[in-house]
């Protein structure tokens, strides 16, 4: 099979997954420009309420297949930063689910993702300095925030991979989970995600990512949702609510 992003839907929940297995999963140029495709496409499906990104087999994804990026550095680096944009711009709770090396690129798109749970041998690292590469800004400011600066310091200077257990100590990740017991967990979790109110959820996303100006947008949305009129009968009736809240009906 070529290298692709390979994606499927099943409860509502959309499962990417970076398919070079040849390459531990490293991201071609096609790659990278058909990522934010895929994203629109799933954005816009109303049946899609999480997105859960993966790699396929033993690895996440090991960076940029170099052999393909026959652009210059700038064009290559390009390709990636918008990839990495339209996955922090998803409009619904986005989840990496994190097995083997997670490095270069890999991290950077994990990064993207809103959290991260992790098998407990994965690997990160960020590394640029062994290419004499410029992280992008908006990588860069993404991973300060994760991690603070000494941490995304110490990443971007040096190269070297962490373990799965320093990461989550530095807030790179949120869950470490068992070597076989992460699918398990990430269709726990994503059972969760999707049984709350995406309403809640998309206008959290936003703030939380610094859209501080959208209170009358989201306001208005809440008004005419219905969301929060079911939440409230569902829990004076003691009962699991049912949000119908599927995605901003203008702006």
């Amino acid at each position: 099979m070529e290298p692709q992003l390979l994606h499927r839907v099943a409860d509502s929940v959309a499962t990417v997954v970076v398919h070079h297995p040849a390459k531990r999963n490293a991201m071609t140029a096609e790659m990278w420009r058909a990522l934010p495709r895929v994203l629109d496409g799933l954005a816009a499906d109303a049946g899609v309420r999480a997105l859960v990104l993966t790699g396929e087999g033993a690895t996440f994804c090991a960076g940029a297949d170099i052999s393909t990026l026959r652009e210059s550095a700038e064009e290559a680096q390009g390709l990636a930063v918008r990839a990495e944009e339209a996955l922090a711009a998803f409009p619904k709770p986005t989840l990496a689910a994190v097995r083997g090396h997670c490095v270069g690129g890999g991290a950077q798109l994990a990064a993207a993702c809103d959290l991260r749970f992790a098998e407990e041998t994965a690997l990160f690292g960020v590394t640029p300095a062994k290419l004499g590469v410029v992280y992008p800004a908006s990588a860069t400011r993404r991973l300060v925030a994760l991690t603070g600066p000494a941490t995304a310091k110490y990443l971007l200077f040096s190269g070297e991979l962490i373990d799965a257990a320093r990461a989550l100590r530095t807030g790179l990740v949120d869950e470490v989970l068992p070597e076989g017991e992460l699918g398990k967990r990430v269709a726990e979790f994503t059972r969760v995600l999707t049984s709350r109110s995406l309403l809640t959820q998309s206008a959290a996303k936003e703030f939380a990512n610094g859209r501080t100006d959208r209170d009358a947008h989201w306001t208005a949305q809440a008004r005419g949702s219905g969301d929060t009129a079911e939440g409230v009968a569902a829990f004076l009736e003691r009962r699991q609510p049912r949000f119908g809240w599927s995605g901003p009906t203008s702006g």
